[in-house]
């Protein structure tokens, strides 16, 4: 019996995993475009804490712990991660609809590395965060806020900001590929981001607060990213900047492993 083998030069070859990266991000870009709509229609919500909830709680600023900068210029940092948390809780539900259009099943069936899918849709979400942050940065300078940070301390913010979206980006990613509903991951979304929100310093400093809140708040990683950016655009970072942001950096990373584990968990389910 004759054996027949490919020679090297007749093998398949398979593409590395920045190009097959670059290809997801390049199909969740396309779908985006296709749907400019529902990003624009989510910077509604930071327009309205902004200029409505800051103009009418404006007299708070004249209180010692918002400083100089006013309560406008204390609360867009806040609202600034309170978007890009938001956007993240929702990433998943793009996951759900390829499992539902049979997309997952053909990625699975692919010679794409599971890691590279996860890269691929992250980095779509992050475009849009950064696009969404600078854009209540913008509101936040309407509105009179200003950034005695400079350039730096932005770029700083944005740069947090970007590190707290990846954090709920994947969380996402994974309970959508666990759950597989999204009623279910509607309702865990808003089980969590209304307390990661209310729990922080995102609106109010943490002395203003019941003690309990407060305590609760010191453990919270929104409020690192919010005292970070918050540190970043006013130019004084907080005293516990550097394990704050080692926090959320290495939560970043435990999100993005258990977002590559889930897809492998929902392939072995399947």
């Amino acid at each position: 019996m004759t054996t027949i083998s490919l020679s090297p030069a007749l093998t398949p070859a398979r593409a590395g995993w920045f190009t097959q990266t670059g290809q997801v991000l390049r199909r969740w870009l396309i779908a985006s475009v296709r749907q400019v709509w529902g990003p624009a229609m989510s910077l509604i919500q930071p327009v309205i804490w902004i200029v409505l909830f800051g103009q009418v709680f404006a007299s708070l600023g004249a209180l010692p712990q918002f400083g100089s900068a006013g309560y406008v210029g204390y609360l867009v940092p806040g609202i600034l991660m309170m978007t890009v948390l938001y956007s993240g809780a929702w990433a998943g539900s793009g996951f759900i609809d390829d499992m539902n259009s049979g997309v997952m099943d053909q990625y699975l069936t692919s010679p794409v590395s599971r890691s590279a899918i996860v890269t691929g849709q992250l980095a779509q979400q992050l475009v849009l965060s950064f696009a969404q942050s600078l854009v209540v940065l913008g509101i936040g300078w309407l509105a009179g806020a200003r950034y005695p940070g400079g350039l730096g301390g932005v770029l700083a913010a944005l740069g947090v900001a970007t590190v707290l979206a990846t954090i709920f980006c994947c969380a996402s990613t994974a309970v959508a590929l666990i759950a597989r509903s999204q009623i279910a991951l509607i309702s865990l979304s808003q089980l969590i981001v209304l307390p990661a929100t209310f729990l922080s310093t995102t609106m109010m400093p943490a002395d203003l607060m019941p003690q309990w809140v407060e305590d609760v708040s010191r453990w919270n990683p929104m409020t690192w990213a919010v005292e970070l950016g918050r540190g970043g655009l006013s130019g004084d970072y907080p005293a516990a900047a550097w394990w704050q942001l080692a926090g959320l950096i290495a939560l970043a990373g435990l999100a993005f492993l258990w977002a590559v584990r889930s897809i492998g968990a929902y392939q072995r389910s399947v």
